[in-house]
């Protein structure tokens, strides 16, 4: 009775759930406890209390801590009172904990573990068991021991008090665990970045593209100058920054890429995800081409002297005359500078294509650096963002550099200022003319580039409680002020080229691959260095460009892997390098004799057109569909502030609107075909490209509405109706176990 009395004061002591009562349903087994029983010695040394940390979400584990109490005295082996008492401590049935603790236990009293979809991770938390732990309740050698029967099972405990929480509903928490990370749903733990800033290096080495060189500066000349700069501040405010940061905010809370993130949105719009996975398809095979075009530049650089700089070249016609010597020719008209044809006859070799219709074979020298450019993509993109965020500290910082120094060398040139001046100098007339604005709106959307499923993918791989407004308002502010910074290097350069051909700004002026393949090029010939100059410029554009189609790729990349994880997401490096396989035979075609025109095709029916239509459905699906009210609540859960009404304004009528508008006007304003001269049947074959993206939206309704049973009415609820949610900030912590996460 004194041992009895005893072991009552000591366990009175210990915490409430760490001594739980059996089922009143239970029974002591034969063999336990009672008079004849075989008695149960525990050392006052080895003493151990065990818990099973129970685990809502995956599979439970077993772990073991040493008990809090090592003064329990050593119990007599012949006493059948105390072995009673030591039964009924460590002897319950619970359903929801581990069976492994004993190995006669009945494998059937938890239904978690017959479900194949969950990863063992029996021999992870078995590595993690030190031995003196797996032994602790290893009878002594000179006693006899009793083993526990198959209807009971270690009792679920609580975390020991004063200890930190447990770790998340992570099977696998060790960095050095073979073990992957698995959370809720089976599905792996999605990576983040390793730190902030390779986020906004990533996302603002996506928006700072070729687009903010070569395009900017020559619209904001053509329409008014420093008059442009209205329209286009007014666009970012009410068009493009709300967008923007919807985007970033609807990646960042549901964590999903282009794909899954609609099923928590609205499910029959889910072809939104399919159609951009098109666009980003079109974008790499004809946008890593332009790359491979400065990868040629960058290449030929490395000589003594540019090839670029003289007119004795076999490429070279009769009509190459040097930029020194343009303002003495009696036809200007028919002069050509050496740099333009280097471009046109010994990088593309177009002369020897009539068209799409004679594209001529592909050219081995820009097949080489295609593959080259496929090769660095591929190495930045086969680990995902643990990659992306290393590769973004060279190919987003580096671009600023050399545009500084560009600019430094751009205005100690003669006739620099003028150029300057006419970039800046506004003409407040034009502003009445509807195509401004439209040229405003189109000029930042592009720049910005919502709606290619870029922003929704690397956001999701943000923490959650990240503030992505701050992230969109610095983002966009540096992509805009890059744009501006931009065509100070350009247009100093121009007012240096008229200067020196006699010629006004508005003659040397070229927008597009032109400006930055023909006049800039021509420029830095004539500069002293000139070398020098062409390699670091054209190791701006390569990474200018890299970054880009980053982004591209890898929203489609993270798109597929998260809507098919086990056939994708667990072999990310084998998809990815498959993909780019893929993309690469596919982008062959641009590098024949005629790739140009492969490349315009793709640029303006296969990306331009469809993406401001997929947009204007992405924006009417979350703020009409969704409902903004409600996105804003998601927001205030991660950043902890709903946003105002400024913004629900815009989510609910002004973006929408300025969508519809520019899609509207990008075909009242232009005809593509009328530009790029198409025969009828590139015609048909262009409005081909268009549509097969945009087609997969009402595809994807008509397939649900037939693959969804019930009536009409319940059959189109179901399709609107969004898959239940709840974010992390709530999914985080189980209440019923303690355990946060």
């Amino acid at each position: 009775m004194a041992a009895r009395n005893t072991q009552d004061r000591e366990a009175a002591h210990l915490p409430t759930r760490g001594r739980p009562q059996p089922p009143a349903h239970a029974s002591t087994p034969a063999g336990v406890g009672g008079s004849g029983s075989v008695a149960a010695t525990f050392s006052t040394t080895t003493a151990v209390t065990t818990h099973v940390m129970e685990n809502p979400m995956a599979a439970p584990s077993l772990l073991q801590h040493k008990t809090l109490k090592d003064k329990l005295s050593t119990i007599s082996a012949a006493s059948n009172t105390t072995t009673t008492t030591t039964s009924n401590t460590f002897t319950t049935t619970s359903s929801n904990t581990s069976t492994e603790a004993s190995p006669n236990a009945d494998a059937k009293t938890n239904p978690t573990l017959s479900d194949a979809s969950r990863p063992d991770v029996t021999q992870c938390e078995k590595g993690k068991t030190s031995p003196a732990a797996t032994t602790a309740t290893t009878m002594p050698p000179t006693t006899t021991t009793t083993t526990l029967p198959p209807a009971t099972t270690l009792p679920p405990t609580t975390t020991p008090p004063n200890s930190d929480p447990p770790p998340p509903y992570q099977l696998a928490s060790s960095k050095d665990s073979k073990c992957a990370k698995w959370t809720s749903g089976s599905e792996p733990e999605r990576d983040t970045w390793s730190k902030k800033v390779e986020f906004l290096l990533a996302v603002v080495g996506f928006a700072v593209d070729l687009g903010n060189v070569w395009r900017f500066p020559y619209v904001c000349y053509q329409n008014g100058g420093g008059a442009f700069l209205v329209p286009y501040v007014i666009m970012l405010i009410f068009g493009g920054l709300p967008l923007f940061f919807m985007e970033l905010a609807l990646g960042q809370y549901h964590r999903n890429g282009c794909l899954t993130v609609w099923r928590r949105i609205c499910p029959m719009l889910k072809g939104i995800g399919y159609a951009i996975c098109i666009i980003d398809l079109y974008m790499a095979m004809y946008y890593n081409t332009i790359l491979a075009w400065s990868v040629y530049y960058l290449v030929a650089s490395f000589s003594s002297e540019l090839p670029w700089t003289s007119c004795g070249n076999s490429w070279n016609s009769e009509n190459c005359t040097l930029t020194a010597n343009v303002h003495n020719a009696t036809d200007k008209s028919l002069t050509v500078s050496p740099a333009k044809e280097f471009f046109r006859k010994e990088v593309l070799e177009v002369d020897k294509s009539t068209g799409l219709g004679d594209l001529g074979p592909v050219k081995g020298s820009l097949a080489l650096c295609l593959f080259s450019v496929f090769v660095l993509v591929y190495f930045s993109l086969w680990k995902g963002v643990k990659s992306t965020g290393k590769a973004v500290w060279v190919t987003a910082l580096m671009p600023y550099v050399v545009l500084l120094i560009l600019l430094v060398r751009g205005v100690t040139l003669p006739g620099a200022t003028d150029g300057i001046l006419y970039y800046l100098t506004p003409r407040f007339q034009m502003l009445d003319k509807p195509k401004v604005w439209v040229d405003a709106a189109t000029q930042i959307f592009f720049s910005l580039g919502p709606g290619f499923g870029t922003l929704l993918a690397l956001s999701s791989y943000n923490k959650f409680n990240n503030n992505c407004l701050r992230d969109a308002l610095l983002t966009s502010s540096i992509n805009c002020l890059t744009s501006f910074l931009a065509g100070f290097v350009i247009f100093s350069v121009l007012g240096y080229m008229a200067h020196v051909q006699n010629k006004d700004i508005s003659e040397v002026g070229e927008e597009g691959p032109g400006l930055v393949f023909t006049v800039y090029p021509e420029a830095i010939a004539t500069m002293t260095g000139s070398v020098f100059w062409s390699i670091i410029f054209f190791l701006m554009l390569i990474t200018l460009g890299l970054d880009s189609t980053f982004g591209g790729l890898e929203a489609m990349i993270t798109g597929l892997c998260d809507e098919y994880p086990r056939l994708l997401g667990r072999h990310r490096e084998i998809f990815v390098l498959c993909l780019l396989i893929f993309i690469y035979v596919c982008a062959l075609p641009t590098t024949t004799y005629g790739g140009m025109y492969i490349v315009d095709l793709l640029n303006i029916f296969g990306t331009g057109n469809p993406i401001l239509f997929i947009v204007f459905i992405e924006a009417m699906a979350v703020c009409w569909f969704y409902g903004a009210e409600r996105f804003a609540d998601d927001i205030q859960k991660m950043i902890g502030s709903r946003p105002g009404l400024f913004w629900i304004l815009c989510w609910k009528y002004i973006s929408p609107t300025f969508i519809f508008v520019l899609f509207v006007c990008s075909f009242a304003l232009g005809d593509g075909s009328v530009a790029l001269n198409l025969p009828p049947w590139a015609v048909v074959l262009a409005w081909v490209l268009t549509c097969s993206s945009i087609v997969c939206i009402p595809l994807y309704i008509i397939y649900m509405f037939f693959t969804t049973p019930g009536t009409f009415r319940e059959r189109i609820k179901a399709m609107i109706k969004p898959e239940e949610y709840i974010s992390p900030h709530l999914s985080q912590i189980n209440t019923p176990y303690g355990t946060h996460v």
